[in-house]
C-alpha cells in the first residue's frame, strides 16, 4: 500500500497509456512504485510521513490517509461477508501496531457490527482496544517475523519427511 496501486479498474490502463504516452513497462513501474500512499499523498510511502504531512495541512496527504482506511474497511467488509460475521479484528504489522490514528480510522462508525474501540486504550497501544460494550474484540498484536522464520526452520530441520531438491 505504500507504493502499489491496489485494486484498480483495468480500463484505466489503456487510458493512462494513451493519455500519458506510457509503455506497458512504464505502467507497471507506475502501479508498483509510484502509487499507493506515495502516489496519492505526493509525500512518501511511509505512513508516518504522510500522517505528519496531513497534520501540517497537506490535503493530498489527508486524502491518502482517508483512502487508506477506506480500502481497509472495504476489505474487512468483504471478509465479513465471506465469513458470515466477525468475532475479532486484529491489527498487526508496522502501521497496525504503531498508528492509533490508523486503527481509529479503520474502526470508525463500525458500531453496527458490534465493533468500537476505547480511545484511551487505543492511544496507549493496549493489547485489547475494544470498548467496554463492544461485541467484537479488537486487538493489537506485535509481529515477530524473525521468530516465525526460526520456528519454521526448526520445524523443517527436525522433520524427517523433508527432502530438498537442489537440481532446479
Amino acid at each position: 500500500m505504500g507504493t502499489r496501486s491496489g485494486d484498480i479498474d483495468p480500463s484505466i490502463l489503456p487510458w493512462i497509456a494513451e493519455r500519458e504516452g506510457k509503455t506497458p513497462q512504464q505502467l507497471n513501474y507506475l502501479l508498483n512504485n509510484e502509487s499507493g500512499l506515495l502516489g496519492i499523498s505526493g509525500v512518501s510511502h511511509d505512513y508516518r510521513d504522510v500522517e505528519q504531512a496531513a497534520d501540517g495541512g497537506n490535503r493530498r496527504a489527508a486524502l491518502a490517509l482517508t483512502l487508506f482506511a477506506e480500502r481497509i474497511r472495504a476489505t474487512i467488509g468483504s471478509y465479513i461477508m465471506q465469513m458470515g460475521g466477525l468475532d475479532a479484528l486484529i491489527f498487526t504489522g508496522g502501521i497496525g501496531e504503531n498508528s492509533a490514528r490508523a486503527r481509529a480510522a479503520v474502526c470508525h462508525n463500525l458500531h453496527f457490527l458490534g465493533l468500537s474501540i476505547d480511545e484511551e486504550k487505543n492511544l496507549r497501544n493496549a493489547t485489547f482496544i475494544q470498548a467496554e460494550n463492544a461485541v467484537v474484540k479488537v486487538a493489537v498484536i506485535n509481529t515477530n517475523e524473525e521468530l516465525m522464520i526460526a520456528q519454521d526452520v526448526m520445524r523443517i530441520a527436525l522433520s524427517d519427511k523433508v527432502t530438498f531438491d537442489v537440481s532446479a
